[in-house]
């Protein structure tokens, strides 16, 4: 028999055990009454990015140099609907053949005029060059292609497999296939390249040179620049009879268009225009009857008679007008009015300003998009 002693530790240990384990149970108890009791309500689901904007059935897609954005117009209640970021200066846009997407000239060298010394101007930032790629249904900026230097506008090829465009700073114009986003092909041409167009048979690109004063001819099958053709100071687009036949390029600093001859390459002649029009772009109707051109800071749009070559009406567009767009049935004219943020509508009958729905800052491009 043990030690009445150690009977008597045995006993103490055992009870300090039992107190101990009596004091953890209380104080589990007492936590976990004291506990909130669980919230009976699940946390709220992550907020869903904003709905697309509802695609017009027909819409006008407007660049915004200055403020980077695209606004979209709905052109059958005459009032803008969206204004989706694109990135730093877009300016030229085209639509794909299939309507589908918009091919926008994106560029991060500083915006400045002619004249301008460069060397005072920011560093431009290259890769902010490209060209976005916007999806007309889901009215979002999907992709940036790759584009070479400053590109200022593009064209589409018929099967909308390449972009070119006209790369301002480099004296280039680039081919870029659309697929596998790769630039295929580069040619070096004039200085300061501007205006692109794609002949209506789809075998020639066209780019004009504000600094050379001409227009340059690249053979899209050959893959070669076949020609220049001189034409008046500062050319700025280039508009083609639905024939191909003929071609007119405006002289922004001549005060004229000058009419070539699209299947032999060479100058036909020289339209002369009121003394200080500043002819910029240009747009021909679907019948091939009339050119409609914009004049820049002389504020006007110009109705020529492509028979007669004669100018038979003009309209005060707004400040600027630049960018020109026709509807689809030839009624209806838009212009992109850079001074004062707007676009105008043009009813082409009654040859007036029907109305003028503000934009985004420094509107540039117009285009016109048919929902199918």
């Amino acid at each position: 028999m043990p030690p009445m002693g150690a009977v008597m530790d045995r006993w103490t240990h055992r009870r300090h055990l039992r107190i101990l384990a009596s004091g953890c149970l209380f104080a589990w108890m007492t936590a976990c009454s004291a506990a909130p009791p669980p919230s009976s309500t699940s946390a709220p689901p992550p907020a869903q990015p904003p709905a697309p904007p509802p695609t017009p059935k027909s819409g006008v897609y407007v660049t915004n140099e200055a403020s980077g954005d695209l606004t979209i117009i709905d052109a059958d209640t005459q009032s803008a609907v969206a204004t989706i970021p694109l990135g730093k200066r877009p300016r030229g846009l085209k639509v794909s053949p299939d309507g589908s997407r918009l091919y926008v000239a994106l560029s991060g060298s500083p915006i400045a005029g002619p004249g301008v010394d460069e060397s005072k101007l920011p560093p431009a930032d290259k890769s902010a060059d490209g060209i976005g790629v916007f999806d007309v249904a889901q009215g979002k900026l999907l992709k940036i292609l790759p584009s070479g230097s400053d590109p200022e506008t593009v064209a589409v090829s018929p099967d909308g497999t390449q972009v070119f465009v006209a790369n301002e700073d480099a004296a280039q114009a680039s081919i870029v296939d659309v697929g596998d986003g790769k630039i295929v092909q580069t040619f070096k041409i004039g200085e300061e390249p501007e205006g692109t167009a794609v002949t209506p048979d789809g075998k020639q690109l066209w780019v004009t040179s504000e600094e050379d004063g001409a227009v340059f001819v690249i053979d899209l099958t050959a893959h070669k620049l076949v020609k220049s053709i001189q034409v008046g100071p500062r050319p700025r687009s280039v508009a083609f009879l639905p024939d191909g036949s003929r071609a007119y390029v405006p002289s922004e600093n001549g005060a004229s268009l000058s009419l070539i001859d699209a299947k032999g390459l060479k100058l036909v002649k020289t339209i002369k225009l009121a003394p200080g029009m500043r002819p910029m772009g240009t747009i021909m109707s679907p019948d091939g009857k009339t050119l409609y051109v914009t004049t820049g800071r002389s504020k006007m749009v110009l109705f020529i008679d492509t028979a007669t070559n004669a100018v038979v009406a003009s309209i005060e567009a707004g400040a600027r007008p630049w960018g020109i767009a026709l509807s689809p049935d030839g009624k209806t004219l838009y212009t992109a009015n850079g001074p004062s943020n707007d676009v105008s509508i043009i009813d082409i009958a009654s040859r007036q300003v029907v109305k003028k729905i503000p934009a985004g800052t420094g509107p540039w491009g117009v285009a016109i998009v048919e929902s199918k």
